[in-house]
């Protein structure tokens, strides 16, 4: 049986390059694989671009990474902490505007647009969001039916970073509510996937119904046990 679940977070993140192009799911707090972002600082990886909702979630996680200097480049769709009433939550800003983190603003429902055309293996499309605005500065803008319409490109990675809630050895994953977000179309548009659950069960007790990233899209797993809170 091909078991894709590892011992640690240590092996989770193992041989993950400098200058990769790293996918983390998460919506504001739901969803967000803290764990693995803590173990990809220790890791020491460097030089990374970032894709995620937003630029951070407290201080913890994507926020400690960008602090300490190893992001390159963040494309979101909200530059900004999801809490930045915590006193460290707001590394990006501070980065950005010192000019040592580059940027790429992306519509939300784009970015999920590009990540699926990744996964889907389909090329550039048109579509009408930010047409005529700063954002489509610099791409190619043509008009269909009397309507703008800005061209987008699949957005790839080489790593993603999950949270699920099950998962079993073969990376079959199930997501708790609003976890999912952006998980399964990251899990499609990356090379390799890394999936920290709350629970690994045996083969065969996931109903397939409710498996909402099949295996074939998962490359590791990792059961992380979290506080409640």
């Amino acid at each position: 049986m091909l078991n894709k679940v590892v011992p640690s977070l240590a092996d989770a993140v193992a041989n993950i390059k400098d200058g990769s192009t790293l996918l983390v799911g998460g919506f504001g707090p739901s969803g967000v694989p803290t764990e693995l972002l803590q173990a990809l600082l220790d890791a020491g990886a460097r030089e990374l671009t970032v894709v995620n909702n937003n630029a951070g979630n407290g201080e913890t996680g994507l926020s400690e990474l960008i602090r300490a200097g190893r992001v390159r480049k963040m494309i979101c769709s909200f530059a900004r902490s999801s809490n930045p009433q915590k006193p460290n939550a707001e590394a990006f800003r501070e980065w950005y505007r010192a000019g040592k983190i580059e940027l790429e603003v992306v519509p939300q429902g784009t970015l999920a647009e590009r990540l699926r055309a990744a996964g889907a293996g389909v090329g550039p499309f048109f579509t009408p969001t930010s047409y005529g605005t700063l954002l489509a500065k610099g791409k190619e803008s043509r008009e269909f039916n009397g309507r703008g319409y800005v061209l987008e490109h699949p957005l790839h990675g080489d790593v993603a970073f999950v949270c699920a809630q099950r998962a079993d050895a073969h990376g079959n994953l199930m997501y708790r509510y609003a976890s999912r977000n952006f998980g399964p179309v990251m899990c499609m548009a990356s090379k390799m996937t890394v999936a920290q659950v709350d629970e690994v069960a045996p083969v065969g007790e996931l109903p397939p119904e409710h498996i909402a990233t099949p295996g074939i899209f998962v490359q590791r797993v990792v059961e992380v046990h979290r506080n409640a809170a």
